[in-house]
């Protein structure tokens, strides 16, 4: 069986046989994959009324601690969201009713991100189907196959730069 990188590194190797094409064996199907990982999950974040960069901004509120409140900065370090995605993205979700923006308690010149209760409850909604949406995406894949996986992810990662502080 062969896939559509496979087809790419043979033709590779019929027009430059003096190039070694192999990291396309590696980085090309992470590519693939990522594209079509992408919109599957963006179909089930449409189906709630969300697109990637609001799931993650509600989901690193829900994950983060007890009150489901952040810094705007620690949301950003602490998300897989840019920094100039951060404040457009708290101004939808904040017109929406999910999130509310206040003057931090402990620093008058702070401002702190917290879910409101329709937030909590539509990010408890979505949660399930997210992670049902990626087993579905892993069941080729058996239970020690995803692991070493995940491993060797982590491993190319960390090599990158891409490291908790």
């Amino acid at each position: 069986m062969a896939d559509h990188v496979d087809l790419v590194l043979e033709q590779w190797g019929e027009q430059r046989p003096d190039l070694d094409a192999s990291p396309m064996a590696v980085l090309g199907r992470l590519k693939r994959l990522a594209l079509l990982v992408d919109g599957e999950l963006r179909r089930n974040f449409a189906a709630h009324d969300l697109d990637s960069a609001s799931f993650d901004v509600l989901a690193t509120l829900r994950r983060s601690n007890a009150e489901h409140s952040l810094t705007p900065a620690g949301l950003m370090r602490s998300s897989m969201v840019t920094s100039g995605a951060i404040t457009q993205r708290l101004d939808r979700l904040e017109s929406r009713g999910l999130v509310t923006r206040s003057r931090s308690e402990t620093d008058g010149r702070g401002v702190e991100v917290k879910l409101t209760p329709a937030g909590l409850e539509l990010i408890d909604a979505v949660l399930p189907t997210h992670v049902a949406t990626e087993n579905r995406l892993l069941e080729a894949l058996s239970g020690p196959e995803r692991e070493a996986l995940a491993d060797t992810l982590r491993t190319l990662l960390e090599s990158l730069g891409d490291k908790t502080d």
